[in-house]
């Protein structure tokens, strides 16, 4: 052992972990997008599969439901995120540490836990929701076995998770910005809004962008919830294209066709957070 030699021997079992966990498996994937099965075997198939794919109702079915929840609950949470941010910088509020663990905390919790508490609190018969809405005279919603209720329970569960996550980081981003800037606008008349709109959201662009990618890649990857909440349906209504490689993988068993959605799927998110950068002007 010699001075040159020893990082590379303290690195040695993170790059093999590295290299059997994460570079084989993705080699791995690739390949099989190419093949398939049959029998016991799997043979090279070429682009079979990603013909299939590009011909597959239900692929198209299940991307348009995980674009419909990007476009329709990603804005409403940052959206949220960035309002309780601002809410909890100001002065005005006590017991900040108290509001900011609280809102952090749906972001720690294990995701199959929180969408069984969902799962029970949206039940059409018994569920806390529909109980608390018979006071007001509604009557109750069948919220995981309606196309569209079922569509916004999905949202209702992800934005509950992830607008505190998110909040957290446009905090940060809003403790960095300089108070000399907002005492300058104040000296100058500027009002609250004016200095939201010509300070605030300017300086937070790069958390904006950070956090938009963020989002889409995770919405793009969207499992958990649409799994145990509603299974996709009704009706494939709430089918997510990761539920949609799920089953193909581990119900169908079909792992090559299976793999042609995931890679599908990483070329979509490149693509996506590539536009996002280079329409925000972030392409440096």
């Amino acid at each position: 052992m010699t001075p040159k030699n020893v990082p590379y021997i303290f690195i040695l079992p993170a790059v093999t972990f590295f290299l059997i966990f994460t570079v084989y498996p993705v080699i791995s994937s690739l390949l099989l997008s190419f093949q398939k099965r049959e029998g016991s075997e799997y043979v090279f198939a070429g682009l079979e599969n990603y013909t299939r794919l590009f011909q597959d109702e239900l692929f198209y079915k299940a991307l348009g439901n995980t674009f419909l929840i990007l476009i329709v609950q990603v804005p409403i949470q940052l959206f949220l995120a960035v309002v309780i941010a601002v809410a909890l910088n100001s002065q005005l509020v006590k017991m900040k540490s108290f509001f900011r663990i609280a809102f952090f905390m749906p972001a720690i919790t294990a995701l199959v836990a929180s969408s069984i508490i969902f799962m029970i609190m949206l039940d059409e018969n018994y569920g806390l929701v529909n109980y608390l809405l018979s006071f007001v005279g509604i009557d109750p919603i069948a919220w995981l076995s309606d196309p569209f209720w079922a569509k916004v329970a999905l949202m209702a569960a992800i934005t509950w998770r992830w607008t505190g996550y998110n909040m957290v980081i446009f905090l940060a981003g809003l403790q960095n910005i300089p108070g000399s800037l907002y005492e300058a606008a104040e000296m100058d008349g500027a009002g609250k809004l004016r200095q939201f709109f010509y300070i605030t959201v300017p300086q937070l662009k790069p958390i904006f962008l950070f956090t938009f990618v963020l989002s889409t890649i995770g919405t793009l990857q969207l499992f958990d919830e649409p799994y145990i909440l509603t299974e996709g349906g009704p009706n494939n209504s709430t089918l997510t294209i990761t539920l949609y490689l799920y089953q193909n993988g581990f119900r169908y068993f079909d792992f090559g066709y299976a793999s042609a959605i995931a890679y599908v799927l990483v070329l979509i998110i490149g693509v996506l957070s590539w536009a996002q950068m280079k329409w925000a002007g972030e392409d440096k």
